[in-house]
């Protein structure tokens, strides 16, 4: 029999829920996709885990150390207590050391969702961009393969030179169950949302354009997963561009329910940062048959295919336009049908193929 190991290093402390969704949502789908005589296990940090069950998981391996003090050990290559066998890391957060996988079958493969530590390492912080850094360096000495959600940041991964032909792309997905809520009404109202807006995700750098095509659509403009601090920047350049402050409505990161009922609502997501990283919202836009509006970029052609709009910087007034009018019904049938590419079962199917392979 064989155990399927997955890292679930925020099962109980959440830093990134995205990530944290997307490795529940794959263990539900190794699970649901596991061959015969395999199973999953879930290692998990100590501390506020106890007692925790793990939708998906036939057991819970709970190590000793809290997931801070895990990831310091484990950026030192200091992994007492995990053990081997066939380790999946849904993140850079793995036990990456020494193993024979020759002759003892110990796998370990990590995931990388995000290459701005690398592109854009203001956009991190420091000190994430300095670990993330760190663990790649491991990745490349350990790691038995290495995965990224697009060929894109797969080719961005091979210019960093040392995986060969480690490097596999498996794509992810919206968290499993998103979808409109019962109260979206009531949950665009509680958020200030207007009767005709657009969503849009991005830095103060990028997204000059679309407030300048929400003012020519007189809509209003949110701003998803807006970093801690840049509330100022983006509202000087939404006024640059002649949107009034009271139409600016700058947003950190909400709850899987909010974002739903907010894009549900939306003339477009428009996602205006070109940097390699998975682009959360616009999957999650696809899935809810929202008009995506993208910035042209290898990260968003990969994603977006033909169920978007791609478009350069001065594009999206008429790209916006288009979806609030005549374009509104075509783009919306292109979102869904795109979105059928993405599910987490699909996903967990390529990763029990990895690891066979391996």
């Amino acid at each position: 029999m064989a155990v399927l190991r997955v890292v679930l290093d925020q099962a109980g402390d959440v830093v990134d829920p995205d990530q944290a969704d997307a490795a529940r949502s794959l263990v539900r789908g190794l699970a649901d996709t596991a061959p015969h005589r395999c199973t999953v296990e879930a290692i998990v940090p100590g501390g506020d885990t106890a007692g925790l069950e793990i939708a998906g998981a036939d057991s819970v391996h709970r190590l000793a150390l809290g997931r801070r003090e895990l990831r310091a050990a484990w950026q030192l290559g200091v992994v007492a207590g995990v053990g081997g066998g066939i380790i999946h890391a849904p993140s850079l957060f793995a036990p990456l050391v020494k193993h024979d996988r020759a002759n003892d079958y110990d796998q370990t493969v990590a995931t990388v969702w995000d290459l701005r530590a690398w592109t854009d390492p203001e956009q991190v912080g420091r000190g994430s961009a300095a670990w993330q850094r760190g663990m790649l360096k491991r990745a490349v000495k350990h790691a038995d393969a290495i995965v990224v959600p697009t060929h894109e940041m797969a080719a961005r991964l091979a210019e960093h030179g040392g995986f060969g032909d480690r490097i596999r792309v498996i794509p992810g997905a919206a968290a499993e169950g998103f979808g409109i809520p019962l109260d979206a009404a009531e949950r665009r109202a509680a958020l200030g949302a207007p009767d005709r807006y657009v969503v849009a995700t991005g830095t103060a750098a990028t997204l000059g354009p679309v407030f300048a095509a929400a003012v020519a659509l007189e809509a209003d403009a949110f701003v998803l997963d807006a970093q801690d601090g840049s509330a100022a920047a983006i509202a000087q350049i939404a006024q640059e561009r002649g949107m009034d402050a009271p139409r600016v409505h700058v947003r950190g990161a909400l709850d899987a329910a909010d974002r739903a009922a907010l894009l549900s609502g939306a003339v477009a997501l428009a996602a205006t940062d070109p940097a390699p990283v998975w682009p959360w919202r616009a999957v999650e836009a696809l899935v809810l048959g929202v008009p995506v509006i993208a910035v042209d970029a290898g990260v968003h052609r990969d994603v977006l295919a033909d169920g978007g709009a791609l478009v350069g910087a001065d594009g999206f007034d008429e790209a916006l336009e288009d979806a609030a009018g005549d374009g509104a019904r075509r783009l919306s049938v292109l979102a869904s049908d795109r979105s059928r590419s993405y599910s987490w079962r699909s996903s967990a199917e390529r990763v029990w193929a990895l690891h066979a392979e391996l």
